[in-house]
């Protein structure tokens, strides 16, 4: 059965309820780092936890470099604070060299193909110029590197996790890269074990209570490594035992009441959901599966009523606004209209006119 006080203290720690943070670069740092890997569901998760936060303050961060969009952990994208990027990078590039090698013989790009994309790319980002996803394909066809089957997206992403580029602004509907050297130039150096401690104290505070399991799963490190980062800052956290197991948070964490009836919509591939390897404290196992029911990594946003997900959500933009679908698990009852006022929210920060809610 999902755990109310867990869950609870969670929404609040992850800045869900309670206070909001000030700005957008706020809310990421708080949290360590952001999963984007649906980047318009990324943005409605940084601005859920963002005082009075519109779509266009997100983006502005993002653009006036406040917050990077990189692969710092697990492969996949993740909103990270600016200074923080290169070390979070450099922190899991290793962990991927085994599997980076397999795909690169599946794709047959040797290492002088890849030497030769890292030219191309990297002569045309060159002064801190952006670039579209769309004209790096081309660059690199015309220089007789195939982008198809894969292989393009496979290359930017390759570039990324080792630190050569990042995400710059949006360009239209595309995705603009840039030199992250160039980007972020002040950014903080750390060593390994201070990599693993700062890791380790941001996403308990973060996202506690979590175990050490979760952290490890986040990060996408050895349980072994997970464990130095926790016993670096150990003195800083809190210990709950939860059916006995092991819970940690920030020592500074206030209590949080267990009987909040807070309602929210939370984007698909929130932290809330996916900071965790364990999630039975918020959801139900017999509705588990119904938050990635195709089984290719898509997670649905998340309709959550006291810190339970209760649900899932769609939006679909039409001129009149955004029409909203509320798919819950169970009849909403009297909890209809707070949904319709969370769905409010949703529409304020994306500077649009509510169309339609249904369920």
């Amino acid at each position: 059965m999902p755990n109310r006080i867990i869950a609870n203290r969670r929404l609040f720690n992850q800045g869900i309820t309670g206070m909001k943070h000030e700005t957008p670069e706020e809310a990421v740092r708080s949290l360590g780092a952001v999963q984007a890997q649906d980047y318009h569901q990324a943005v409605w998760g940084i601005g859920l936890r963002t005082q009075s936060a519109k779509v266009s303050d997100v983006e502005q961060a993002l653009n006036d470099r406040k917050i990077v969009l990189t692969w710092p952990m697990r492969g996949t994208i993740f909103f990270v604070p600016s200074e923080d990027a290169k070390w979070m990078v450099k922190l899991t590039e290793s962990r991927f060299q085994t599997h980076d090698k397999k795909k690169q013989a599946e794709l047959e790009l040797d290492e002088g193909t890849l030497h030769r994309c890292r030219t191309i790319i990297g002569n045309a980002l060159s002064g801190c110029t952006t670039v579209s996803r769309p004209r790096l394909m081309e660059l690199l066809e015309e220089a007789g590197i195939s982008t198809k089957n894969g292989r393009g997206y496979y290359i930017l992403g390759y570039l990324g996790r080792t630190g050569m580029i990042c995400f710059g602004p949006h360009e239209g509907k595309h995705h603009s890269f840039v030199l992250l050297d160039e980007w972020v130039p002040n950014s903080r150096e750390l060593t390994l074990e201070e990599s693993l401690a700062e890791l380790a104290l941001r996403y308990f505070t973060g996202h506690g209570p979590a175990t050490i399991q979760d952290f490890a799963w986040w990060v996408g490190l050895t349980l072994t490594e997970a464990k130095r980062g926790f016993e670096a800052v150990k003195s800083n956290l809190r210990l709950d035992f939860v059916n006995g197991t092991e819970y940690w948070s920030s020592v500074t964490a206030p209590a949080v009441s267990a009987d909040t009836d807070s309602v929210v919509l939370l984007p698909g591939f929130d932290e809330y959901y996916l900071g965790y390897k364990d999630r039975s404290a918020i959801i139900e196992t017999e509705h588990d599966a119904k938050i990635a029911p195709h089984r290719n990594g898509v997670f649905q946003p998340m309709m959550v009523a006291g810190g339970e997900v209760a649900g899932t959500w769609k939006r679909e933009i039409k001129r009149s606004g955004i029409e909203i679908t509320l798919c819950p698990f169970s009849p909403l009852g009297d909890q209809a209209e707070e949904f319709r006022e969370a769905a409010k929210h949703y529409s304020d920060f994306m500077e649009m006119p509510i169309g339609r809610v249904e369920s």
